[in-house]
C-alpha cells in the first residue's frame, strides 16, 4: 500500500490512463456484484462549465450487506458510504487512484475492528483498477 498521510487517502498510480482506469474499475465491480451508484465526471462537467481540468472521475460503489452494519454501528459513517474511488490526471499527465484507507474510515468513526472487513475490499478494487 501507497503511504497515508493524515488526512487517510491513499493514492495508487495507474497504469493506464483514466478512461481505461475506470473502464477496468467498473468491469470488476460488475464481477464481483458491487453496485456501481454514480460515476461523476468532474472533467466533463468543468468543460461544460467553460474550464478546463485534466481528466478526473469519481466513482461512487457499495453493498448494503457490508455497508449497512457498519451505518447501524456508526450512523455518522454514512457521511463516507457508499465507497468512493477518484480516478484522476495529475499536472504531468500520470493517472491515480485515490481512495479512503479502511483504517482511516474505522478510525474516523470509531467501528469496531471486526467491521473493517466490510470496506477493506476497497484497497483491492483500487489495486485492480491500477493494474496491480
Amino acid at each position: 500500500m501507497e503511504s497515508v498521510p493524515g488526512n487517510g487517502i491513499v493514492d495508487r498510480p495507474s497504469s493506464l490512463p483514466v478512461d481505461q482506469t475506470v473502464d477496468r474499475l467498473t468491469s470488476v465491480l460488475q464481477a464481483k456484484g458491487v453496485t456501481l451508484f454514480a460515476v461523476i465526471d468532474h472533467s466533463g462537467e468543468a468543460a461544460r462549465a467553460g474550464m478546463k481540468m485534466p481528466p478526473t472521475k469519481l466513482l461512487i460503489f457499495g453493498n448494503p450487506r457490508a455497508g449497512t452494519p457498519l451505518m447501524l454501528a456508526s450512523p455518522r459513517s454514512a457521511i463516507d458510504l457508499p465507497l468512493k474511488i477518484l480516478v484522476w490526471e495529475d499536472g504531468q499527465g500520470k493517472t491515480w487512484v485515490s481512495y479512503n484507507s479502511p483504517q482511516y474510515l474505522g478510525q474516523r468513526h470509531a467501528l469496531p475492528p471486526d467491521l473493517l472487513a466490510n470496506v477493506a475490499g476497497v484497497e483491492m478494487l483500487a489495486l485492480a483498477a491500477a493494474g496491480g
